[in-house]
């Protein structure tokens, strides 16, 4: 009886002895987290803890711009621009209406885009009484009437004979060296949103600005009176797309987001206009992946259903997480990371 009460007695002695050890070492573990935990947080946030006033700025969610779909009925582009000078000059030209083309050389900058602000009935009476630009512009170019066609290729030159050779000024230039207008022609009814007039403005090499010839810009003028600059999207290849080349780029399979290459582009930037990256990889930057410089707001080039359904706009909440997730993340907050 005696042996079996000291045995009993040592096995408690040795069950205490367990019991203190496991404490112990769980005492250490939690010591050691507690100290992690701190020195993480020491770590990234020890200039507030030491200095204080630290100021932390939240970044504002980046405003989507709404894209309204606009039908232009014309094409202008430049032909061989390499070789074109004021004596000959190439362009090529297609309308899917019936069209009226007039071109000017020398034309007065200021005067341009003070009377393109006008409204369409101005600026209309104006070409139909042949007085449109009338002592804004140095020498007159033809004036073509045509049916609608596609590209058809158009030779220009500045009109020869005793006139003065055009004063373009020393730059910066007061004056344009050719614009050319392509009029719709006048029909009954027009939607006020109709495209009635694209202004193509030219530059021509020359000896005193020897920049390559080029378009220099392109107004859209609408029947509402309304007056757009047509500008470029950059694509992740490098090539420009113009607004007749359309959205066909987005179809490509080779067109995918310049940050994960798995999702479709479907977003341009602004003001950078570059066309790079997807919905999903677009929440997380807030500088263009292409030039770095900070995106001010966005527009969708094509409908974004490549996205899962939970990570779409307006997408209902997900379903309660794992427990094993849930504990995942508690650490993972305790210790003081980011997830």
């Amino acid at each position: 009886m005696l042996v079996a009460m000291t045995a009993m007695l040592v096995s408690v002695a040795e069950l205490t002895n367990i019991i203190s050890v496991v404490a112990i070492l769980l005492c250490f573990c939690g010591m050691v987290l507690f100290i992690m935990k701190n020195m993480t947080i020491f770590w990234l946030h020890g200039e507030d803890f030491m200095f204080g006033g630290a100021v932390h700025n939240v970044q504002a969610p980046i405003p989507q711009m709404k894209m309204m779909k606009v039908h232009i009925p014309f094409t202008f582009k430049l032909q061989d621009s390499s070789r074109s000078s004021y004596q000959e000059i190439k362009c090529m030209v297609s309308s899917q209406e019936d069209y009226r083309l007039l071109a000017f050389w020398g034309v007065s900058i200021r005067e341009l885009h003070m009377f393109l602000w006008r409204p369409w009935s101005v600026i209309s009476s104006a070409i139909n009484q042949g007085v449109l630009l009338m002592g804004h512009y140095q020498q007159c170019g033809f004036e073509i009437k045509d049916v609608s066609h596609r590209d058809k290729i158009i030779t220009m030159s500045l009109p020869k004979g005793p006139r003065e050779p055009l004063d373009l000024g020393t730059p910066p230039r007061l004056c344009y060296p050719l614009v050319i207008f392509l009029v719709r022609e006048p029909r009954d009814a027009l939607h006020p949103d109709e495209t009635v007039a694209l202004i193509n403005v030219v530059h021509i090499k020359d000896s005193v600005c020897t920049l390559p010839t080029s378009i220099l810009a392109q107004y859209l003028k609408q029947a509402n009176g309304q007056l757009s600059c047509l500008k470029q999207l950059y694509l992740a290849t490098g090539n420009p797309v113009s607004y007749d080349s359309g959205m066909e780029f987005v179809e490509g399979v080779d067109q995918l987001c310049v940050v994960c290459q798995y999702y479709p582009l479907s977003r341009a930037l602004l003001p950078c206009r570059h066309t790079c990256i997807c919905a999903s990889c677009f929440n997380k930057l807030d500088t263009c992946p292409m030039c770095r410089s900070p995106i001010k707001s966005y527009f969708c080039i094509r409908n974004e259903e490549y996205l899962p359904e939970c990570d779409r706009p307006g997408a209902p909440p997900t379903k309660p997480e794992p427990i094993a997730q849930w504990l995942q993340d508690r650490l993972t907050d305790f210790l003081g990371f980011h997830r």
